[in-house]
């Protein structure tokens, strides 16, 4: 089935900010590159900005339900942004059409030197079926090798149970892995509806671009959220988990589901109920974190891992950068390990009582250290809390190198999260500071110093955050991290993967000579857990209330 994205019922249904997202896939597929989307307040009049042969191009988005004409303010306004942005080229775009009056008043400013296009709806549909501008689907991406596997993995176990699970560390590849998997189930079943179901619109938005890249211009993609009401769900539809099981209950069938960050799904709830709603649907779910905090197995829905590949083999294959690791664990109160160590305490008692608060100024000067060091420093500082991450932001600030430092976090507006992340990626902001923002999908490139200043007991969102740094990028070497711990799993969390990087000889050295490297600053802190992990494996993803018993002191004394 052949669906237009720029078909004119769609584009008045999608309505006006819907209308700039199209466009973003319509620039792509003619050609543009770094395509950003500025649509909300504060955008001094445009929407789009995109590159084409080196020159910058700034599109404003006029939207229109019932076909009224784009007024000739709408010049006014994109030559604004022009000015603003340092574009070359302006573009008025609308789906609807343009009035006398806008075109005498184009007229008159191109004969004053200023230049700028109409772009009408007739205009997009005359672009979308012309093949000399328009790219029947975006370049290919080659997949390496474990993808290939991972996409072998999943489709075999669709077409075998209707079920499929894949886990591959973040940095990976899991939304290129799920891309292929919907773009060969329209290919073999072009008439199917597909669904793919995230936890936050952020997210939904996020992969809705994502899969652009993956299918051919004639399967369209909408969002459906709290924001986005479409009826007519042909094609991909990219939704948070409300509100598409608010669509399965009023009969929406999908031929395939993706679920995004597997992990959320429990025993009951909205996602499982959307998944038995769908239980004829062919399934699949992708995650870089299949553990829940209330031990739920997730393979009881999706089977099965089809495919896994963690933190610990990427970087031991060479596909996630290089780390620097060093934990600081030297506030450990070693007169309370004394006299514990005859007695069984709790997690939650020994994490209360082994280490002591680290400062935000301790936190600020080891950061000091590092930045000195690293060659194009782009740092994440992950926080406790919304107002442990201002009051660390503002304690940043006042450090001569990090001017206009700022905290991302849940609490800001979604224009104002996307704005300060939009100028962390440009590079306008040096460092930012963040609760748990980061922790899901979103893609911070180029970071090379992450920080924790925070506490977390989750071993998910520890390797969440773990992995917004291992992404590998053109001329990133490797990650420096910074790990102010105090929480005695996520030391065992880390003794585990250096042992499971280390298992190989061949590896070893290859690693070493690139740098991979886990650093205690206490070699006392390091003796006392290894000790401790010999007699409780399970250390890593114990609960509170486990009851753990200490080594013979004589063991880390020294």
């Amino acid at each position: 089935m052949s669906i237009s994205f720029v078909e004119p019922a769609f584009l008045r249904e999608v309505g006006p900010i819907g209308f700039t997202r199209q466009l973003e896939r319509l620039a792509l597929h003619l050609g543009f590159t770094n395509v950003v989307n500025i649509d909300g307040p504060g955008d001094q009049g445009g929407d789009l900005l995109a590159e084409r042969e080196g020159r910058r191009w700034v599109f404003q988005a006029k939207w229109k339900k019932r076909g009224a004409p784009v007024p000739p303010s709408a010049l006014e306004e994109v030559l604004d942004a022009k000015a603003h942005y340092g574009a070359s080229h302006g573009v008025v775009v609308t789906n609807s059409r343009f009035g006398p009056e806008t075109y005498k008043r184009r007229a008159h400013l191109a004969s004053a030197g200023m230049r700028v296009e109409l772009w009408s709806g007739v205009d997009l549909t005359e672009l979308y079926a012309d093949p000399a501008y328009m790219l029947e689907r975006l370049p290919e991406r080659t997949l390496r090798d474990y993808q290939v596997a991972a996409f072998e993995g999943v489709v075999g176990d669709l077409d075998a149970s209707g079920r499929a699970l894949l886990i591959l560390a973040t940095g990976l590849g899991k939304t290129v892995i799920g891309g292929e998997v919907i773009a060969r189930h329209l290919r073999s079943r072009p008439d199917d509806k597909v669904l793919v179901v995230a936890p936050t619109k952020d997210l939904v938005e996020q992969l809705e671009r994502a899969l652009w890249h993956h299918l051919p211009k004639n399967v369209r993609t909408q969002l459906l959220t709290g924001d986005h009401r479409p009826d007519d769900l042909r094609g991909v539809t990219c939704a948070t988990v409300t509100s598409a099981l608010y669509c399965a209950r009023a009969g929406y069938r999908p031929g395939l589901v993706m679920v995004d960050e597997a992990h959320h799904v429990s025993e009951d709830g909205q996602l499982a109920n959307l998944l038995s709603v769908l239980s004829s649907t062919e399934q699949f779910g992708v995650t870089a974190t299949p553990w829940r905090g209330d031990r739920f197995d997730i393979q009881e829905r999706f089977g099965e891992p089809s495919y896994s590949l963690g933190i610990e083999d990427g970087m031991r294959l060479g596909y996630l950068a290089d780390v620097r690791y060093r934990l600081f664990a030297d506030t450990i109160d070693w007169d309370f390990v004394r006299d514990a160590s005859k007695n069984e305490y709790s997690i939650k008692d020994l994490n209360a009582r082994l280490f002591l608060p680290e400062r935000d100024e301790a936190v600020r000067d080891r950061l000091i250290e590092v930045w000195q060091r690293t060659e194009k420093p782009r740092a994440v500082v992950f926080c406790r809390t919304i107002e442990h991450a201002e009051r660390m932001a503002a304690l940043l600030n006042e450090v001569p190198q990090w001017p206009g430092a700022l905290a991302v976090h849940a609490r800001l507006d979604q224009r104002e999260r996307q704005s300060r992340l939009m100028r962390f990626r440009s590079g306008h902001v040096p460092i930012i500071t963040a609760v748990d923002i980061l922790n899901e999908g979103v893609d911070v490139p180029d970071v090379n110093i992450l920080c924790f200043a925070r506490v977390t007991h989750s071993r998910r969102i520890f390797v969440q955050q773990l992995g917004r740094g291992l992404r590998l990028r053109a001329g990133k070497s490797h990650v420096e991290v910074l790990d102010f711990v105090s929480d005695i799993r996520r030391i065992a969390a880390i003794l585990n993967i250096r042992s499971q990087i280390a298992a190989d000889e061949i590896e070893v050295l290859r690693l070493t000579e690139r740098g991979t490297t886990f650093e205690f600053s206490d070699q006392r802190a390091e003796g006392l857990m290894r000790e401790w992990i010999k007699d409780a494996a399970s250390l890593e993803t114990a609960l509170d209330e486990s009851r753990l018993q200490f080594p013979d002191p004589s063991v880390f004394e020294g």
